[in-house]
């Protein structure tokens, strides 16, 4: 009992002292050693352990550099916000596909590091400004579509649609050809996040379209006719309504996934490209790819969902910017680009190697496939994201019409907008 009184004693006591170094800076500096805060936003056991061990070696060949990381998950957007407002930022943050938008004036210029020179070009737009500015380091990136199981697909002679029509066509096809026994798409729905998931990647496909050249630049312009909008919850309630998505589609849980993919449970998941490594482990038989955004309008070319995944930026305000840029140089070195993709199973941010994950041949096969910024991040205003989200919930438990859907996603738009002014 002592003994365990001691020890809580002495957490406490540490604790206070990392509490007192802490004010306007996360970082601190003692007895010629410094601690810089880390905040991240990777969420899988998988991709955590990937980036601790790489603090880890950094640690070990700097042994005058302490790095403190932080993954709260859920909970990373409430606190980056409060230390916004607080101006008490950590000295090392993901910006996680708002590098720009939302802490672009909390960020300090990276554009004078030697691994710039190596960023993937599919980022520029995203982490790079007109001006030259780069926003933050990239530590990999998204290349985000439909995960789907090969072994279903290749078993009922299913090919891995390229349009809208042929998805429906796909997932009509695995429930009759399973008897019912295998769920052809897959929501979590108890999260509405997952519903967020299935309107903002098929947003670009319905409104960035080669039949209105300039519908780009009408969207940043806010010009955005939601009646059409209508077409994706009408088709979500359409496959709701066909039995082609979960029964417990509103209830059920994140966590299931993995291994009702691995038991060939399930036929499609919207986004889920970090998935196949788990269900690897679980099911080595059970093989899944992912393709690029079937497309909606006919002329038009499939696209991946994506840009930044996992990014680091330095504080501008930092004490210790220098030991931050030292920590970006030292994981923008080929062997570390590549044991950060590889062990995220996504594309690596820099050019500078040749990293092979799970879905390479994948993004291999559709190399020439454009990559385009999620849709909220670039066209629709800061809160949105829930919007999409909890009116599918409301859509799918029948508390609302597409149409209703459509109304109530276009006036939250227009409420948000004007609450930026």
């Amino acid at each position: 009992m002592r003994k365990v009184l001691k020890v809580l004693a002495i957490a406490a006591s540490l604790t206070t002292i990392i509490a007192g170094c802490s004010s306007k800076s996360s970082s601190s500096s003692e007895g010629g050693k410094v601690t810089l805060s880390l905040y991240s936003t990777v969420t899988n056991e998988a991709d955590q352990k990937t980036l601790t061990n790489v603090i880890q070696k950094f640690e070990k060949e700097n042994p005058k550099i302490d790095i403190k990381y932080n993954y709260p998950a859920d909970g990373y957007e409430g606190m980056l916000r409060v230390k916004m407002a607080a101006n008490d930022m950590p000295d090392l943050f993901d910006t996680h596909g708002w590098a720009q938008k939302r802490y672009g004036n909390y960020v300090e210029d990276l554009s004078d590091m030697d691994w710039v020179k190596n960023l993937d070009p599919a980022l520029d737009p995203i982490l790079k400004d007109d001006k030259g500015k780069v926003y933050a380091y990239p530590l990999n990136q998204a290349k985000d579509g439909i995960t789907y199981n090969k072994s279903l697909l290749e078993k009922y002679g299913v090919q891995p649609p390229t349009t809208f029509d042929e998805f429906m066509t796909a997932l009509e096809t695995i429930k009759k050809k399973s008897k019912g026994e295998v769920t052809p798409l897959w929501f979590a729905g108890s999260d509405k996040s997952s519903f967020g998931q299935y309107f903002d990647q098929f947003l670009t496909p319905l409104f960035v379209t080669k039949s209105n050249p300039d519908s780009e630049k009408q969207l940043l312009e806010g010009n955005i006719n939601w009646s059409d909008y209508t077409f994706l919850p009408e088709k979500l309630k359409e496959m709701k309504d066909k039995g082609l998505l979960n029964e417990d589609v509103l209830t059920a849980q994140n966590q299931q996934m993995t291994e009702l993919m691995a038991q060939n449970k399930i036929g499609f998941i919207i986004g889920g490209g970090m998935l196949g490594p788990s269900v690897e482990e679980l099911n080595p038989e059970v093989k899944l790819g992912v393709i690029p955004m079937p497309v909606i309008h006919k002329g038009d070319d499939p696209v991946w969902i994506g840009g930044e995944r996992h990014t680091l930026a330095v504080w501008k305000d930092s004490k210790h910017k220098k030991e931050a840029k030292k920590f970006l140089e030292y994981i923008s070195q080929p062997e570390i680009v590549k044991e950060i993709a590889e062990g995220t199973s996504l594309p690596a941010g820099l050019t500078n190697t040749d990293a092979k994950n799970y879905y390479s041949d994948d993004y291999e096969t559709f190399k020439n496939v454009q990559v385009q910024p999620y849709f909220d991040r670039i066209y629709l205003p800061s809160g949105m994201w829930d919007v999409l989200g909890a009116t599918g919930q409301e859509l799918l438990s029948g508390k609302m019409s597409p149409k209703e859907v459509s109304k109530k996603v276009g006036e939250e738009f227009m409420r948000l907008k004007d609450q930026k002014k």
